[in-house]
């Protein structure tokens, strides 16, 4: 039997569940723009990419040279196709504009082109996290600059989102909104085939992911639930878990779909007035929307993280995503 390809499983989608050829494309150059930062990372110091840049993000974190080489694979990649209204990246200010000498297109792709960089020296799994949303037709015209606005839409409004993992296997997990597939990068044919089929994330688990060193700047809820996960069995869940945490979301949630249990990132004390550390749009909206997809659940700890509205390009939230029942039991959050 014949291996299927990201394109023949695109080409199937448009045929049995009526996706727009215009967003086939686009999955699949954003899909080769990843196999090129793939190459990017597995160079490594051969190929002089690892350390910082000595500049900053809008967030104030230190950029490396690989998350402004990634930045610019994606954009590069994906300004001229025609399928684009504009892109917005976790490493820009605003968002970017398509040059006038390429058509627009009907699609926004948002992106956090190389989640986990803080690893990329000490050889850990990275990755890149994209999301897809239609532009509002209000936005769309051939010759104003498209704004902030066009992108603050909620996560129920993507259309798509996915993440490229970047490890001993490079990895492609896509959602087009019916199901999760997974697909790995053979690189003697140069194309991601179909591997992992309906993937759904374990009711079952013995592992959770959090940042123990900040448990003293925890709210009390999250203090609570982890006090009894650490109880083991003797404790009030009768099981013994095993703490991962690798400070790549991407890694992180890549376990979980594989595995099972429950990623958290909760705010906290230091900064009381921050609703959390990751980015809504570029990492907590396509990471749920996925996780979602895969039977999980995905919240801030008070609501649903799809419903919300965003208010700027780079807003943060806190998140905990996972299994439904591990998600409820540290949030109290009951997602249908």
């Amino acid at each position: 039997m014949s291996r299927v390809t990201l394109s023949r499983y695109l080409i199937e989608q448009t045929r049995s569940h009526n996706t727009p050829a215009d967003l086939r494309f686009l999955i699949e150059v954003v899909a080769r723009a990843c196999k090129e930062i793939s190459h990017a990372v597995s160079k490594g110091a051969l190929g002089g990419v690892l350390g910082s840049m000595g500049t900053e993000n809008v967030q104030g974190e230190v950029q490396k040279k690989l998350d402004v080489m990634s930045n610019e694979i994606l954009l590069e990649a994906n300004e001229w196709a025609g399928n684009l209204a504009g892109m917005a990246s976790e490493e820009m200010d605003h968002p970017y504009q398509i040059p006038g000498r390429y058509p627009k297109g009907a699609y926004l792709l948002v992106f956090d082109p190389l989640d986990g960089s803080s690893n990329i020296d000490v050889n850990v799994s990275v990755g890149t996290i994209f999301s897809v949303l239609r532009c509002p037709q209000e936005h769309l015209s051939q010759n104003d600059s498209l704004s902030e606005e066009a992108f603050l839409q909620p996560g129920t409004k993507q259309v798509a989102a996915g993440y490229a993992i970047y490890g001993p296997q490079t990895m492609l997990i896509l959602t087009l909104g019916n199901g999760v597939k997974g697909f790995t990068l053979d690189r003697e044919l140069g194309s991601f085939v179909l591997t992992h089929e309906n993937i759904s994330v374990p009711t079952s688990t013995a592992e959770f992911a959090i940042n123990m060193s900040n448990q003293r700047h925890w709210e009390a809820p999250v203090k609570r639930y982890v006090d009894e996960l650490l109880a083991g069995k003797e404790g009030p869940l009768g099981k013994n878990y095993n703490m991962r945490w690798i400070a790549s979301m991407v890694a992180d949630v890549h376990r979980i779909l594989t595995r099972g249990g429950v990623f958290m990132y909760p705010r906290d004390a230091r900064e009381p007035e921050k609703p959390g550390k990751l980015r809504l749009m570029y990492e907590a909206n396509p990471m749920s929307f996925i996780i979602e997809q895969a039977g999980g659940a995905a919240t801030n700890g008070t609501q649903r993280i799809l419903d919300i509205k965003p208010e700027s390009l780079h807003q943060r939230v806190a998140v905990f995503l996972g299994s439904k029942e591990e998600v409820e039991r540290v949030t109290g959050y009951h997602q249908a």
